[in-house]
């Protein structure tokens, strides 16, 4: 046989074992049910240290005052100061910031004469819980100080909708599930019949045996992310305003992360309960600590750094900036190099585990 005509055989074997195992159903019905359960006393919907980029075009000792005064409540966190409107609103498209503070020309002049410049506030709406939290901090610091009247713009989400804002992470919280946790059950389920160790003796190559067990998942994923936007988008008014080639590339590069975390799960398990409960411990701190539900920012520093090696924060991060701010690629360099290295870490990983462990 060729090496294409062992794939598909391997890939077709997969895919009706899974039809076949009703543990497998039960799984995608029960899991998401516990982890609601467990979002529902996890999340903190506290907002806090929002990213703010301060736009300066009077310049004058009152301005500065003005805007340390409001900095220094807490709600807002200095995120950047420019006098350039159009480059703190790039910041906003590239996620660098959630909200931008515009100081008119004239602001200090004409408060002096007790004229109020309207100062303007830009905030992110594909987060709608921090960008209404940094425009009310804005408005209510702003009227009651200098008395200035505030004119408020939302960008990418005007409705402020929730549900919209929420497809992506549910999408990739279901894409952890489905790649990782069955891909690793099934793994490890053939492992303790010995059905895998069988395989293993064949002609087949390994690199041809993981493939066929591992793209069937990958197919399933890419078709459960696809059904997930048709839903998000006819119900929930989700927008793609961006390439829909780069948002595929991400998908990818994310399905490469949680079906090499499967593997990896799969070596490091003995059985299918190992298997699930590997799984489901994995699981939890890595939606927990994806930006997902909270804001990273919330969280301690050195915690904030350890999500760097999340794929799921990546992956939420890079797919609200392509669906609401239709993000370039170019303009997310360093988060997709960041899920490219967490993909290429977690692919190594697992497979130099598999080697050893059936060696």
């Amino acid at each position: 046989m060729s090496r294409w005509q062992q794939l598909r055989a391997v890939m077709l074997k997969e895919v009706r074992q899974a039809l076949r195992d009703r543990r497998m159903l039960a799984l995608l019905l029960i899991a998401p049910t516990i982890q609601l359960l467990v979002f529902t006393f996890a999340v903190d919907f506290e907002v806090d240290s929002i990213a703010t980029v301060v736009v300066d075009q009077d310049d004058t000792t009152a301005s500065r005052r003005r805007i340390e005064s409001l900095l220094a409540e807490g709600t807002l966190e200095d995120a950047g100061r420019t006098r350039d409107a159009a480059e703190a609103e790039a910041r906003l498209t590239e996620g660098l910031a959630t909200a931008v503070v515009i100081i008119p020309p004239g602001f200090a002049r004409h408060g002096g004469r007790g004229e109020p410049q309207p100062v303007q506030v830009l905030y992110d709406g594909s987060d709608p819980n921090r960008g209404t939290a940094a425009a009310n901090a804005a408005r209510g610091f702003f009227g009651d100080v200098s008395a200035s009247p505030v004119v408020t713009r939302i960008l990418y989400n005007p409705g402020l909708d929730t549900a919209p804002y929420m497809v992506p992470a549910i999408a990739g919280i279901l894409l952890l599930l489905i790649t990782t946790i069955v891909a690793a059950m099934g793994l490890a389920r053939e492992s303790e019949t010995g059905t895998l160790e069988q395989v293993l003796v064949t002609p087949i190559a390994r690199s041809t045996l993981l493939l066929g067990k591992l793209l069937p998942f990958a197919a399933v994923g890419c078709l459960d992310f696809a059904l997930a936007m048709v839903v998000g988008v006819r119900f929930f008014d989700v927008p793609v305003e961006g390439s829909l080639l780069a948002l595929s590339l991400v998908v990818v590069l994310y399905l490469v992360s949680t079906l090499s975390l499967g593997l990896l799960v799969s070596s490091l398990s003995r059985n299918q309960q190992q298997a699930f409960m590997t799984g489901f411990l994995v699981m939890l701190p890595t939606i927990l600590l994806s930006g997902v539900l909270t804001s990273l920012r919330a969280m301690p520093e050195w915690l904030q750094v350890l999500t760097w090696v999340n794929p799921l924060r990546h992956f939420a991060f890079l797919t609200r900036a392509l669906l609401f701010r239709g993000a370039s690629l170019s303009e997310l360099g360093p988060e997709l190099l960041a899920l490219c290295l967490c993909a290429v870490a977690l692919l190594t990983a697992s497979v130099l585990s598999f080697r050893k462990t059936k060696s």
